[in-house]
């Protein structure tokens, strides 16, 4: 029997949540900031716990990376597939990247692989490759709309799918950098139309 996992381990451990507040301490201090007892404070659960659970440290911010990008509540991706119309759907994208990187009310901002993993990848072992797979996975689901609207007619069969889903999360990562820069949300939101109509366009003869 394992007795450090059987004394560590809390009665009601909920590993969703303990992943969700991880992935909240990573991404305000970033993977070397986020310090053993930062992490076990916020996640509500012992060292020994920590380490019968998940490993350690480098194991845990990896289960929080897959956790993160396996949520499917992304609130640009879902409003894009939510809305009928392609052109409001692409602007609700938008708008709801900059509510996300703009909210002041004391939660991490933006895009957890945008501002922490990222800057982590070259040197935390696994996040690049997870980096990579994320950035796939959003761009083949909004190629995958794009795709269906050209099947409906909406748009036209040589749209360039790939290539505009490509665009469309270049230009997601540029807004939350320039909200991380300090740019204010009204001229964020000023410069949308011009995103909307880049990513929209039609191919180029």
């Amino acid at each position: 029997m394992n007795d450090t996992k059987k004394l560590g381990r809390p009665k009601q451990f909920d590993r969703d949540d303990a992943l969700a507040r991880a992935v909240s301490v990573f991404w305000k201090h970033g993977y070397e900031g986020a310090s053993v007892k930062r992490l076990t404070d916020a996640m509500g659960i012992s060292s020994p716990s920590l380490y019968a659970e998940f490993g350690d440290k480098h194991a845990l911010y990896i289960d929080a990376i897959r956790s993160y990008t396996q949520d499917d509540a992304c609130a640009p991706i879902a409003r894009f597939e939510a809305e009928p119309d392609i052109v409001r759907a692409v602007l609700g994208f938008f708008e709801a990247v900059v509510t996300d990187a703009t909210d002041v009310s004391g939660a991490p901002r933006g895009c957890f692989l945008a501002s922490c993993v990222s800057t982590s990848a070259g040197h935390v072992e696994g996040a690049a490759t997870l980096l990579r797979q994320a950035i796939e996975t959003t761009e083949t689901r909004i190629a995958a709309r794009f795709d269906e609207e050209k099947a409906r007619g909406t748009l036209p069969p040589d749209f360039p799918s790939r290539d505009r889903a490509r665009l469309q999360f270049d230009l997601r990562q540029g807004l939350v950098f320039r909200a991380r820069a300090g740019c204010a949300p009204e001229d964020l939101r000023a410069g949308l139309a011009g995103h909307v109509r880049a990513v929209l366009a039609p191919a180029p003869s």
